[in-house]
């Protein structure tokens, strides 16, 4: 529950926001990383030392459901010449260490990110006559950010955000997101470590599908040439009831197929309603890891595989030219470290042999025959996987929402999998990888045509390819959600 007031009203945990001019005590009283971040903001608005803010009441750190602090709301006149509209800013405090106490986040010193290194902003185009700024948005912030807090998985730009539904709850065509640098708030180097700032923007279905299928940069950039689409700012407009695509349909073929036939695709993974079976053992094999559970306790991923995947599905923008799976390293632990915003670049590409542990690969199972299952969204990301990654010499992860365990489809060019050529059905526990030969990618990608129009295919639906003995289903959502799943 949160409660709307001026960030300078007074309250229990909260003393007047300061700004570069604010009497000592103030300051004093402050925590150190919400004053370094207000900072930042007063110098985008220096007109507006107390905006209306939306505050917490119970705070997270006390058992509140709320990771956010506060959500201050700022009104800012934009810039009608440039094509930027007067809009509503929002900005969260709470991501990063705002405390430095431990109270939240684990301080780990000054030279790296702050908390989870980053805060959400949010412009949202004002409506004429309105004098307030609506509060939606606040909620929609701290939706993002208990994903965060719970799964420890961040946001990097160009990261989506599948969310089906409108984002304010209306009949609006904007119900997904993207993420992207805010155009105005810089980075800010706090006591804690260093705050950047990522900016929700609000896009439709058919613009979060390119983005999926090429990359959400490109689809940013478009959506920044379109005025009524977000322009230079990328503000979102709730009311907007076209795509970019229908604004300009050229963007589809000129940009958009160009870009995925040239770049291929940019995502990596996504967290899906997705299990596996090993068809090469017997069902009462306790040692079988086949499915997500075992009798009635799920066999768990190791720390060192967790952190992988995580790596695999957050670091998924760098094109490299020799694509690498995150090595499993024995220095990090369950979670994410204090490093929880790795460049990309250190995270697919290893610099050390050492990283593999001789115990971890003696665990790897081969496997001969495996049948994967998927929801019907997860399913029709398939043909994605494999022309815009695996064609492109990339791997794709899905990490199951509903249980611990994960499928990673990998290309022969893809160095550091434990899945091989002659062994491709490969599994680390419940974490399964598939080796699939440039030949059999183009042959499943003709058979798997009609997902490409799931709407037009009833539930299951299943595929076979028993001379490579795999299978795929296609599975409604209450598979997933059963207790074995």
């Amino acid at each position: 529950m949160a409660e709307l007031r001026p960030s300078g009203a007074p309250g229990p945990t909260a003393p007047p926001a300061p700004g570069p001019t604010a009497p000592p005590a103030f300051a004093s009283l402050f925590p150190p990383g919400l004053h370094a971040i207000y900072g930042e903001c007063r110098r985008l608005y220096p007109d507006q030392p107390n905006p209306l803010q939306v505050t917490a009441i119970v705070k997270y750190w006390l058992g509140g459901p709320d990771p956010l602090d506060y959500v201050s709301m700022y009104r800012n006149v934009g810039s009608p010449s440039a094509s930027i509209p007067e809009h509503w800013h929002y900005i969260s405090f709470g991501l990063s260490d705002l405390y430095g106490d431990n109270r939240v986040h684990e301080f780990t010193g000054t030279d790296g990110p702050s908390g989870f290194g980053f805060e959400l902003t949010f412009r949202l185009k004002r409506e004429t006559g309105e004098s307030a700024p609506p509060t939606w948005p606040a909620e929609l912030m701290q939706g993002l950010a208990r994903y965060v807090f719970q799964s420890e998985n961040t946001f990097c730009s160009g990261d989506h955000v599948s969310w089906h539904s409108p984002l304010d709850n209306s009949e609006s065509r904007i119900q997904h997101m993207l993420l992207t640098e805010d155009p105005q708030m810089q980075p800010v180097q706090t006591p804690f470590g260093v705050v950047t700032f990522l900016q929700i923007v609000g896009v439709c279905t058919e613009e979060l599908h390119a983005a999926q299928q090429w990359n959400g940069q490109g689809i940013l950039e478009l959506l920044r040439t379109v005025p009524i689409a977000g322009g230079p700012w990328l503000i979102t407009d709730m009311r907007r009831g076209e795509t970019i695509f229908e604004i300009d349909p050229h963007l589809q073929q000129e940009r958009v197929d160009k870009g995925i036939e040239t770049d291929g695709s940019n995502l990596s993974g996504v967290s899906a309603k997705c299990a596996w079976d090993d068809l090469s053992r017997p069902p009462e094999d306790d040692e079988d890891s086949r499915s997500i559970c075992i009798g009635t306790q799920p066999r768990r991923l190791s720390g060192k595989d967790t952190e992988q995947i995580r790596e695999t599905l957050r670091r998924g923008l760098e094109i490299n030219s020799k694509p690498v799976l995150p090595p499993i390293n024995p220095q990090r632990q369950n979670g994410l470290t204090h490093d929880r915003a790795p460049s990309r670049k250190d995270s697919l590409e290893s610099d050390s042999s050492t990283a593999i542990i001789p115990h971890e690969l003696i665990r790897t199972r081969q496997l001969e025959s495996v049948h994967l299952k998927f929801n019907q969204e997860s399913g029709a990301l398939i043909p994605l996987c494999l022309r815009g990654r695996l064609l492109h010499g990339r791997h794709f992860t899905y990490k199951s929402i509903t249980g611990d365990m994960a499928i990673t489809f990998v290309s022969t060019g893809v160095e550091g999998a434990f899945a091989t050529e002659e062994h491709p059905y490969a599994a680390h526990g419940p974490w399964l990888q598939i080796l699939l030969t440039e030949e059999f990618v183009e042959k499943m990608l003709e058979d798997l045509e009609d997902l490409t129009s799931p709407e037009e295919f009833k539930l299951p639906k299943e595929y076979s390819w028993p001379e490579k003995k795999l299978k795929v289903s296609i599975l409604p959502d209450v598979v997933f959600d059963s207790p074995l799943h």
